[in-house]
């Protein structure tokens, strides 16, 4: 399956689950709906409240004056007198007066036992102030069941009028109705609940509009409040399918949940809306266009009477700013409401995500698909804040979040254990060609360790002496495939072990390098301890080619010949080169190209002509940090450069070990390059014929080492002091490759 496939299939499979999930299990959800919910009314910020509405607070100043609550009704009168003599326009008690007031007068001379006609009763003289005044009095309902049996029904004047109610209504349905006391309900004009029912969080963010008790639905003190301000009779309810849809008030149209609630579009945090304290009022220190036609909710934000809620900007706001917040929503038209439509448009969102976020995953770059997934992120948390404020409109925004997030999450999931195949695949295939920690680099820096640049590094090159011989030996073509394999295996695994690469398999030659495209310490250093281990293996190798019956003709070959089965001439040069993907746009290689590398090629093919095994040129043997015993062979020009080089011939570590790769001991050896040292530095001055005695005497010797070389320079001495050069700068020209 590929990758494009398998995204689009994921797209598809997560974004059902999740449309499913939205229609089924949205409850379970709504938790963190209403959490992105809140930080996008704290993102908006504070909106100044209607300066109309108004909320006369009993806070802790009216307390501490007038007594702690519950204040004896006649205060509450005069309280509401002011207020009426002030020109309020309408007051909503968010109080309830459940019980008679026993510090009234008349109570108390009734409880001594005696008489009490004509004496004051607080409770009428309320109940009295409320007929007079524009007061709609609250009540709250009982949600559970406190086994205490209701005696009477709220009362209210408006009618309830419901459009194609279904069977089974989501409405709320409390237990009972905790009423004002009988002389101040039959008082007051008309009354509504106050309840605020928080979300499981403890949060309030909606208050029902309305709720059905004992088969009568009952309008809340908001609702009844906005309807006599409309000055209208009937309240309509009009349901879908699912449940209420919405209600009206003439020409109010008021969207609501399911359930009867209106989301409430709080407009800041306690104090939106102008707060005046009680006892101000009680003292009639107002100045009367304060009040004078305002609407006016009577309640507390005193922290001892337990009034206090806790709402999307803040965690300690009085119950009574809810219902200013509410109110105003309705009058406003500016509440926050989910339409049926909403929903479908929820479901499109879902899906154009999630084809987005496929196209995300196409792309090749990890930073230009993570920075696009935040932009859809963003995109969606503004779409979904724009309609909410500037429309009304509540889209889902945590579905289409976990949607399109998933999405992400699980394709980049795919495309990490896709690219782990695929770089084992390459592993595999290239293991026998480079380094592990090379084809690391390569597979995480991606294609930029592939461009070409320049860089320095150490070039090897490798020949094995007499193939041709072999060949004819062997005959079999598959016999000698496995005879090269024998060779190269353990010469390779040399090379990668020291961090090298290999660049290419030339028949019987192997070229390699070192620091690139990853970087090698002391990488000339790592070529000539390479070159010294192969060196060292062909002991072991040519032991086990001997030991190997199939290998018999090419024993004997060598036998015949008086040479081991497999000898190898070893080219090094350092230098910059330039470094990189190279070939054509169909195919192209990983590789290097400079003049140092066809140095380096030159050294190796060298190695016949001054007898050595391993050559290096004046370029490494700067950059060599270890010890090793060197030789130096000449001062030359090679085909196809003008710049003279030196090449170096190295025998082997400078160290004590258990054998050396040259026949006499390592004593005699330093004696012997001593004095052909000596003999090239009389060469180099032109003193040839001293020069001549010391490669004369060391070629004499029975047990010598390099025999060829002291043959070449003994031949230039020769033609020297026959014919005397002039301006003699000790280079030699090479005219052919080897």
């Amino acid at each position: 399956m590929s990758k494009n496939l398998a995204h689009f299939i994921l797209a598809v499979l997560i974004a059902s689950i999740v449309i499913t999930l939205s229609m089924r299990s949205l409850e379970f959800f709504m938790p963190f709906e209403n959490k992105v919910k809140d930080l996008m009314f704290k993102v908006r910020g504070e909106v100044k409240g209607d300066e109309n509405i108004i909320i006369v607070d009993i806070d802790e100043r009216s307390l501490k004056s007038l007594g702690q609550w519950p204040w004896s009704r006649d205060i509450v009168a005069t309280l509401l007198q002011n207020l009426s003599d002030y020109g309020a326009g309408i007051i909503g008690l968010d109080i309830v007066f459940a019980e008679a007031d026993n510090s009234s007068p008349k109570k108390v001379l009734e409880k001594l036992g005696l008489p009490y006609e004509g004496v004051v009763d607080y409770d009428e003289v309320l109940a009295s102030t409320i007929s007079q005044t524009p007061t709609i009095i609250g009540y709250v309902f009982a949600m559970q069941n406190d086994t205490i049996e209701a005696e009477k029904s709220p009362k209210s004047r408006g009618i309830v009028v419901e459009k194609n109610r279904p069977q089974i209504s989501y409405l709320l349905k409390p237990y009972r109705p905790i009423l004002n006391i009988d002389p101040i309900s039959e008082a007051a004009y008309s009354s509504g609940y106050f309840n605020t029912v928080p979300d499981s969080d403890g949060n309030v963010r909606s208050v029902p509009l309305v709720m059905e008790y004992d088969g009568v639905i009952y309008p809340s003190l908001v609702l009844e409040m906005a309807r006599i301000i409309q000055n209208k009779r009937k309240i309509e309810l009009f349901y879908d399918d699912n449940g209420l849809s919405h209600i009206t008030l003439g020409e109010l149209d008021i969207a609501t949940d399911y359930y009867g609630r209106l989301n409430v579009n709080f407009r800041g945090e306690q104090g939106s809306y102008r707060y005046i304290s009680a006892l101000d009022i009680y003292e009639k220190r107002v100045k009367p266009e304060d009040i004078e036609g305002k609407i006016v909710f009577l309640g507390t934000s005193a922290a001892g009477l337990l009034d206090l809620r806790s709402t999307p900007f803040d965690s300690v706001f009085p119950g009574v700013e809810v219902h200013a917040n509410a109110l105003e929503n309705i009058l406003s038209g500016d509440f926050l409401a989910k339409p049926i439509w909403a929903s479908g448009v929820d479901i499109i969102t879902i899906i154009i995500g999630a084809f987005f976020v496929f196209l995300i995953l196409l792309l090749p770059s990890a930073i230009g698909t993570f920075v696009l997934i935040v932009a859809l992120n963003a995109l969606l948390l503004w779409i979904d804040y724009y309609y909410m404020f500037s429309y009304g409109v509540i889209f889902n925004t945590i579905m289409p979040f976990i949607a399109i997030n998933s999405i992400f999450i699980v394709g980049q999931l795919i495309n990490y254990f896709l690219e782990i195949k695929q770089k084992e695949r390459i592993k595999g295939k290239f293991a026998s060609k480079v380094s592990p920690a090379v084809m690391d680099d390569i597979l995480a820096s991606g294609d930029n360790v592939l461009e070409a640049k320049e860089r320095e590094i150490t070039v090897f090159f490798s020949d094995v002496r007499g193939f041709t011989n072999i060949s004819e030996a062997i005959k079999d073509p598959k016999k000698l495939i496995r005879f090269m394999n024998i060779y190269m295996d353990p010469m390779t695994e040399i090379i990668i072990k020291t961090g090298g690469t290999v660049d290419k398999f030339i028949g019987d030659a192997i070229m390699a390098y070192w620091n690139a495209p990853t970087n090698v310490t002391d990488h000339a250093d790592k070529a000539v301890i390479t070159s010294l281990e192969q060196l060292h293996r062909l002991r072991e190798l040519n032991k086990k080619l001997r030991e190997d019956p199939e290998f018999e003709s090419v024993v004997k070959m060598s036998d015949a010949n008086g040479v081991p089965i497999v000898d190898i001439g070893i080219g090094l040069n350092s230098g910059t080169v330039i470094v990189g993907e190279m070939g054509s746009s169909d195919r192209s290689d990983y590789t290097v190209i400079g003049d140092s590398i066809n140095l380096g090629s030159r050294l190796e093919s060298l190695c016949k002509f001054y007898n050595s095994k391993l050559n290096i040129s004046n370029f490494t043997k700067e950059r060599l940090k270890g010890d090793y015993i060197f030789r130096f062979l000449d001062y030359v020009t090679v085909k196809g450069k003008s710049e003279p080089i030196e090449i170096w011939q190295i025998y082997d570590y400078d160290k004590e070990q258990e054998f050396y790769l040259f026949d006499v001991s390592k004593e005699q050896l330093l004696h012997e390059l001593a004095l052909y040292h000596e003999a090239i530095k009389l060469y180099k001055a032109a003193e040839f014929a001293k020069a001549l005695a010391i490669f004369s005497e060391i070629q004499s010797w029975e047990n010598k080492t390099n025999k060829a070389i002291y043959k070449i320079y003994i031949e230039r001495c020769e033609h020297y002091t026959e014919m005397p050069p002039k301006d003699f700068n000790g280079v030699f020209k090479h005219t052919s490759k080897g």
